[in-house]
């Protein structure tokens, strides 16, 4: 049983992984204590000066239903609390199994929404299925009123209207992977305004809960590049949800084919997904790297 500790200078044991150049901080939160800590405290231990330095903290707790083997949180950059992470599922399973938490293979985790299904396969890749994505608004959450659309093939594109570099407006396609994105083709990945425009988008008042700003350039029909300006990280190496959500957008769009792989600036992941049958959404299937960098132990102050 663990004995409730101070906030101060309470020191916690973490191991520092990646998926794809996501890095992420990982916490056991089942055989130590990670009750009361606050928001600026998260925001601390994921600053890249003063703290470990991370994109996201991931913390393993026991699962609270019974069709899951361990819970699943996440914590951004900026302290806040979030529904999902795709590379960091992947590092999550390889954290489970490689600290002894579980010998099962796959394993159910659940996260807020869904239970996802994690599978760590012999060649050191992990495979994730992702769930089905989410188009109805209420549940992105998206407000679509007063903005302009234009249908492409199966996909509707809102013009989000923006300041930079001069009033113009966005086309996006909107989803839900368990967190929002608004998800935009360009020409020129290395020339798009990502660092300019993202911060404007994950800020646009039709998204009640911010959103992931995702960047595509499209290769071939089953390969493209990606750059994502993910909400309250800023823009990462690498998004397993972001790339999900520009597969399953460029599919709808006829633009790309099932599977796709995806180009990030940390590296690759393959993306499949069949479509939507009889109404009804398949899940998303992502495939990538999970890799440990180091262990260690700090303090919170």
């Amino acid at each position: 049983m663990n004995t409730p500790l101070s906030n101060v200078g309470r020191k916690i044991r973490f191991t520092k992984m990646h998926g794809a150049g996501n890095d992420f901080i990982v916490l056991n939160g089942i055989e130590q204590d990670l009750s009361n800590i606050s928001q600026t405290q998260w925001q601390s231990l994921a600053h890249r000066q003063f703290g470990v330095g991370a994109d996201q903290i991931l913390l393993v707790e026991k699962a609270t239903r019974p069709d899951a083997d361990f819970r699943y949180r996440i914590f951004n950059a900026d302290g806040g609390e979030v529904e999902q992470c795709g590379n960091g599922s992947r590092c999550f399973v390889r954290y489970v199994l490689d600290h002894g938490l579980s010998t099962k293979n796959p394993l159910r985790v659940e996260v807020a929404h869904t239970v996802l299904t994690l599978h760590s396969r012999p060649d050191g890749q992990v495979e994730v299925n992702m769930g089905a994505p989410i188009f109805e608004h209420s549940h992105i959450p998206f407000n679509a009123a007063g903005l302009a659309s234009v249908q492409e093939f199966q996909e509707t594109l809102y013009a989000l209207p923006l300041n930079y570099p001069a009033m113009h407006d966005s086309f996006v396609g909107v989803l839900s992977m368990g967190n929002p994105h608004a998800v935009q083709v360009v020409g020129n990945l290395e020339s798009a305004p990502v660092l300019q425009e993202g911060p404007e988008i994950e800020e646009h008042p039709a998204f009640p809960k911010r959103v992931n700003a995702g960047y595509m350039q499209i290769m071939n029909r089953n390969e493209i590049e990606l750059r994502v300006y993910e909400r309250g990280a800023g823009e990462t190496l690498a998004c397993g949800t972001g790339a999900c959500a520009a597969v399953v957008s460029g599919i709808r769009r006829d633009l790309l084919d099932s599977p796709v792989k995806v180009h990030t600036r940390g590296g690759d992941l393959q993306i499949a997904w069949d479509g939507i049958a009889n109404n009804v959404a398949k899940p998303v299937i992502m495939t990538g790297p999970a890799v440990t960098v180091f262990e260690g132990e700090t303090e919170i102050k």
